[in-house]
């Protein structure tokens, strides 16, 4: 008797599916259960689609395609129904999928060859009445997959991926133990796991992929295991069963982690309950592993990013030199603003043969790779310059030619994106204290006053690196007193958040003057406030110090501090000695009248706690007429210097303008025309007292003002102030 006649009297009909043609052919018994006349047939998929309910056609693809993927066989029950939709019977369709050739050579051609059954229908009362597999076990597969997938998809490491590996809770089926394994070379080793006790799991820590084991196959086939009750795994891997006979396991599934059509590794799902692995199961199971080797190549690629941009963070931002005698020294970078977290922003610190100490801070435009490869090489550049002995002026004249120079070389980046850098240079004597500050279009430092002041100093400058190969740097010198402390920054400390110069620098006073540094005495104190002016801008308590301008929101960040005596760094306590005295220096050179504005900021920043505005105001206006008549009426700079002393409420402000010409100024009563001669009045009605002082060369002009006295009315104010250059 034929195969087929055997299988027709038993009511099983014979059926083929070829993909690539379209065409589902059926014998006489497959077309009668299909509803179709009992007589071989061979129809179009569309014709045969439509015998199926409109569900399990779709269920059906799936079960395929997974049976395709894993060279098993595909179980489906499916609804038959007649062309008003009503359903015939349901039939169960077993079928073995076999390679074709497509006509693009593609490997997804395939023929399904199988049979069909008529599946009775359960009789009322029985457990397979009661229990059917419905669309309940559906949905909860399908939000188990959500959810999982969501989770894999937020995991950013591998030690991730495995923690919500092991959290799956699988609908129906769950897990006992887990394991993943990952290939090196020709081996593989186990990259994590979840279920075993410490030391159960060293025997598969590092096996040969030869090794006749379900992980190695599956990683050299490319094609899942499904072992359902250890005789199974005992028949198949009678060497490695051993090994695994111990964990007390009754089921495996081993599944391929294919990710971009590359093996990457396995995965191992042990149960201590027998199970079938039922299409249905299969399927979750195979779309975890799909997620699981897509998570884990993300979590490779994002680990691999952060090694390389630690790698070249650590090449290049060197660590500083706490133990400078008489100093303490305190820097951070953090990068925020590019994809890779490195970019421009650098700094350095630098041994010079005369035994100083050079600070350099710098920021290169863009947040890309090649900002990072121009701060590598401008930092290298500094260091040599610096290493000859240069001043601060020519080491930044040498690093702007260097700058300039890469941006004329002939490449395409250098062609199209030319780039430039800001940068400060500060050579540091810690014997004095004094510091020789060179500025190439950077932001000017910050010192914080041993009574917890902080002043913006302006410095001379010149046009950032890069720019033009000829500019000038001039250099500023100021000394740093014992207890004070000097910050300098990238412009992402200031204005990240939505803030621009004012702003950004005002919400740095106020970290800079709140914090305690005595209480955190020397290099600890520094650290911590290294630490408060990063968390201010870029940790939660920026979002409630915003500024608005909403496109400066993200940028990187460097920051330097420089304490003069460590050990005594910040206000200390004062309740046995009187407050330090709060002091500036400044220079207005005959070229720079601009900087006229910047003397008038730093007296309102040395009295910004003083108790009446109007005496403010009245020092501001002075040091103004003081230092525009030194660049009008002599050929000389003008040297100011502004001090307080005293207990709050009754200090003296003492301030004093000294130039290099003898001439000596006289009181006279300008006419109302007049263009000059009104600066000694002002002082005469605005000064508690003031005077002219001759020195071996020169003379200083000076006044003071005590807290709390009385200020003039308007009326004895002089008819106009004086005009002064522009500022």
């Amino acid at each position: 008797m034929r195969t087929e006649d055997v299988l027709a009297a038993v009511a099983t009909g014979l059926w083929r599916w070829n993909n690539v043609t379209g065409l589902v052919t059926f014998d006489a018994e497959a077309a009668r259960l299909m509803g179709l006349p009992a007589a071989p047939v061979e129809v179009a998929e569309s014709t045969a689609r439509a015998r199926f309910h409109p569900v399990d056609w779709v269920e059906i693809q799936g079960i395929v395609s997974l049976a395709v993927a894993e060279g098993t066989l595909a179980e489906a029950r499916l609804r038959v129904v007649d062309p008003e939709g009503r359903v015939l019977r349901t039939v169960r369709s077993r079928t073995k999928p076999m390679p074709l050739d497509g006509p693009d050579g593609s490997t997804e051609a395939y023929e399904l060859v199988g049979i069909l059954e008529e599946v009775p229908e359960p009789q009322p009362g029985t457990s397979a009445a009661r229990t059917p597999v419905t669309g309940d076990w559906r949905r909860n597969r399908e939000a188990f997959l959500l959810d999982a997938g969501r989770a894999l998809a937020e995991a950013r490491s591998t030690s991730e991926v495995l923690r919500v590996a092991a959290g799956l809770s699988m609908p129906g089926f769950e897990p006992a133990g887990l394991a993943v394994f990952g290939i090196d070379g020709d081996r593989i080793s186990v990259i994590g796991h979840h279920g075993q006790r410490q030391g159960e799991e060293e025997p598969f820590m590092d096996m040969p992929l030869s090794t006749d084991y379900p992980a190695a196959e599956v990683i050299r086939t490319g094609r899942a295991i499904y072992l359902p009750d250890p005789e199974e795994y005992r028949r198949r891997f009678p060497t490695t069963w051993p090994l695994a006979e111990g964990f007390g396991r009754r089921s495996w599934a081993f599944l391929p982690l294919i990710n971009a059509g590359r093996t990457i590794g396995a995965w191992m799902a042990g149960f201590s309950i027998p199970v079938t692995f039922s299409p249905d199961e299969r399927s979750v199971l195979t779309t975890v592993a799909r997620m699981l080797a897509q998570a884990l190549s993300r979590a490779s690629v994002h680990e691999s990013e952060r090694e390389l941009t630690d790698g070249l963070q650590r090449s290049m931002m060197p660590t500083v030199q706490p133990d400078i005698p008489g100093m303490a020294v305190a820097a951070r970078y953090v990068p925020t603003g590019g994809g890779l977290e490195v970019g421009g922003d650098w700094y350095d610190m630098i041994t010079l043969p005369s035994g100083k100490i050079a600070l350099v801070i710098g920021d290169v435009q863009g947040h890309d790779v090649r900002a990072a490869g121009l701060m590598g090489q401008l930092r290298i550049a500094l260091r040599a310059y610096a290493s000859e002995g240069h001043h601060p002026d020519a080491v930044l004249s040498r690093a702007s030619r260097f700058l300039a120079g890469i941006n004329d070389l002939s490449g395409p980046d250098a062609a199209t994106d030319p780039r430039f850098a800001t940068c400060l240079y500060i050579e540091v004597d810690p014997g004095t204290g004094i510091l020789d500050i060179a500025r190439a279009g950077h932001p000017d430092p910050a010192i914080r006053l041993v009574d917890g002041t902080m002043l913006v100093r302006a410095t001379a400058g010149g046009l950032p690196l890069g720019i033009d190969p000829d500019t000038d740097y001039p250099t500023t010198r100021i000394v740093l007193e014992p207890g004070e402390t000097m910050m300098v920054c990238t412009d992402g400390l200031i204005e990240t958040g939505g803030h621009d110069l004012e702003t950004g620098w005002n919400r740095l006073r106020s970290i800079i003057e709140g914090h305690d540094l005595w209480e955190n005495e020397g290099v600890g104190g520094l650290e911590t406030l290294a630490d408060a002016l990063v968390q201010a801008v870029h940790g939660p308590p920026s979002y409630h110090t915003t500024g608005p301008l909403v496109d400066r929101r993200e940028d990187d960040i460097a920051v330097l501090l420089l304490c003069r005596d460590g050990g005594e760094c910040g206000p200390g306590p004062y309740d046995q000695a009187p407050p330090p005295a709060r002091r500036t220096v400044l220079t207005v050179a005959q070229a720079e009248p601009e900087r006229i504005a910047a003397a008038r900021k730093q007296l309102r920043d040395l009295m910004h706690d003083w108790a009446d505005e109007d005496q403010v105001d009245s020092a501001v206006l002075m040091v103004s007429e003081m230092v525009t008549n030194v660049l009008v009426h002599t050929d000389g700079d003008a040297l100011l210097v502004a001090e307080i002393t005293g207990e709050q409420h009754r200090r003296r402000i003492h301030v004093e303008v000294s130039d290099a010409s003898d001439d000596m100024p006289h009181l006279r009563q300008p006419g109302e025309m007049a263009s000059s001669g009104r600066g000694l009045v002002l002082m005469e009605l605005l000064a508690e007292t003031w005077g002219v002082d001759p020195r071996g060369e020169g003379k200083s002009i000076w006044f003071e003002l005590y807290e709390g006295a009385p200020a003039p009315g308007p009326s004895e104010l002089p008819p106009a102030p004086p005009v002064e250059p522009a500022a």
